[in-house]
């Protein structure tokens, strides 16, 4: 008689959903063996969206989706079929929808002056040129010892004031302070962007926001083959012990509005952590007040993997990522407008209709502020009239140039007040609207300078049942901060874990392209 291997996830994020998906599509696994355990009364992790035209839309941000960079999300979409026309896949519908709505930035950088700043020059110095070229150019183990530089480390301070580094930083949300590491790997992941950034014409958008575009079909598909998805459950420890020479987690410590209990871990079964998420501790505000700032010590994904590491190099330190608030945090907005005035006023503006032009940025801006329109609707459900757009400030800890307090303490009506003076909009284009704020203080927290060490990998050495999910784990070449990296990590740690012979879709070389470089290098030059 066989035994009924079963597979539990802690943390119900995309990656998680993910993995969920490669046992049951490539390793054969029944969806009744498979369980999800999620805190929150919504699965998604940071992909979320929430609301109502009459409450307000908000959702914490949407990651930038490319066609030709992210092999392993397009690779599970292209076998989820859609929601609104089950004859296509995801991928297929997204696709669709970019060839009617190609992205063509025509506002990029808007200055003090309400003026189209000119982006055609990228605006290096050749020393800046220079030092970009040896930092793309050197070893990872040259990046510090050992790792550990800062961006500030090897480009000098007026590289920071560049037309590039404005966007870039802003398209990526990279800070002069965050990993030198990180922003090399990006620089080689994403060089077929940098002839393109200031209309960021590679960028692919999904019909809806990205919860209802992606997490949506995907949870559709993983209930219709019997997955089982468990709200309201905090796992506060994982039980592990050594048999046969490997670690094997032996128990689920869980914690449920009806009481704790301890779920046993069978000795064939499998078990899924996200260590960690980007938007642990995040907080919602309304139009009339702030969000609250949450507890240093608040979050539940990462107690528990420090609780896990202790005394275990292999599973990483997670410390490293929880050292400061102020160099992790920034803050997103979601506005609902009643009426199409706004968008009719900034189309005006940019010369593009919502949903082509891309992130506009206030390169003066103290807060580093940027706002996004999409095509209407954005949220299924939306009401024709109603319109819907996103924004966020890099810098929320400083004083705003149009209101006098740190953006981090403003309310949603103080965030439009800063937007309006910015845009030299009268006030009236937004009255009615409802602008809801969301803090988020460790947002980029896997950004931090850190040893390769410091990340484990999805499948920790010395674990027989153990996998690792989220932005916190060690994938050479590939990049944080994406969809893509989260769905890389679950179909490592599936395939990994279960023994799977199919390979994982490498990381596209397009650096290693002459066109590109070739591309790069006269942009560079411009």
């Amino acid at each position: 008689m066989s035994i009924i291997r079963k597979a539990t996830f802690v943390g119900g994020g995309i990656g998680s959903l993910a993995g969920a998906a490669f046992l049951v599509r490539d390793a054969g696994w029944s969806g009744a063996n498979i369980t999800i355990l999620e805190t929150l009364p919504l699965l998604g992790g940071s992909l979320d969206a929430a609301g109502d035209a009459m409450h307000g839309y908000s959702m914490r941000g949407g990651r930038m989706l490319t066609s030709d960079n992210y092999e392993c999300l397009w690779g599970l979409f292209k076998t989820i079929p859609s929601l609104s026309d089950p004859g296509q896949t995801v991928f297929e519908e997204t696709m669709a929808f970019n060839e009617r709505h190609h992205a063509s930035s025509a506002s990029r950088l808007v200055n003090a002056q309400r003026a189209k700043m000119p982006v055609h020059s990228m605006g290096f110095s050749m020393s800046d040129r220079l030092e970009l070229l040896r930092l793309a150019n050197a070893d990872e183990s040259a990046l510090g010892t050992p790792g550990t530089d800062r961006i500030t480390d090897w480009l000098s301070p007026g590289f920071f004031t560049t037309p590039f580094w404005l966007m870039w930083s802003t398209t990526f949300a990279f800070q002069p302070w965050n990993s030198a590491i990180e922003f090399k790997r990006y620089l080689h992941r994403f060089m077929l962007e940098f002839s393109r950034i200031e209309t960021l014409g590679g960028v692919k958008r999904t019909i809806y926001n990205q919860y209802d575009s992606l997490v949506r079909p995907l949870l559709h598909w993983l209930e219709s083959r019997g997955v089982d998805l468990e709200f309201g459950c905090t796992v506060t420890d994982i039980d592990h012990a050594p048999i046969d020479g490997q670690e094997r987690v032996t128990g689920l410590r869980c914690r449920r509005a009806a009481g704790d209990t301890t779920l046993p871990i069978g000795e064939g079964d499998l078990v899924f952590l996200q260590n960690g998420s980007m938007t642990d501790g995040s907080s919602v505000g309304t139009l009339e007040r702030p969000p609250v700032k949450s507890p240093r010590d608040g979050s539940p994904g990462f107690k528990l993997w420090e609780r896990l590491a202790v005394g275990r190099p292999e599973l990483g330190r997670p410390a490293v990522f929880r050292r400061s608030i102020a160099e992790s945090a920034w803050q997103s907005f979601t506005v609902t407008l009643p009426t199409g005035d706004f968008f009719a006023a900034m189309e005006a503006f940019s010369g593009r209709p919502a949903g082509i032009d891309g992130l506009v940025t206030f390169s003066d801006s103290a807060w580093r502020m940027s706002i996004v329109l999409p095509h209407q609707p954005h949220f299924l459900g939306q009401p024709d009239g109603v319109q819907v757009f996103w924004g966020d400030g890099l810098f929320p800890d400083r004083i705003g140039d149009f209101v006098a307090k740190p953006m981090d303490l403003c309310s949603g009506a103080d965030i439009l007040q800063e937007l309006c003076g910015h845009l030299r909009f009268d006030p009236e284009l937004v009255a009615g609207a409802n602008c809801i704020p969301c803090r988020m203080p460790w947002i980029v927290s896997m950004f931090a300078p850190r040893t390769q060490t410091d990340r484990p990998v999805p499948v920790p050495p010395g674990w027989k049942n153990l996998g690792l999910i989220s932005q916190f784990v060690e994938i050479p070449d590939d990049v944080v901060f994406t969809v893509e990296y989260s769905v890389r990590a679950a179909q490592l740690a599936v395939y990994g874990l279960t023994g799977m012979k199919l390979p994982v879709p490498p990381v596209t070389p397009h650096d290693k392209s002459l066109r590109v470089q070739a591309e790069t290098v006269i942009k560079a030059f411009v």
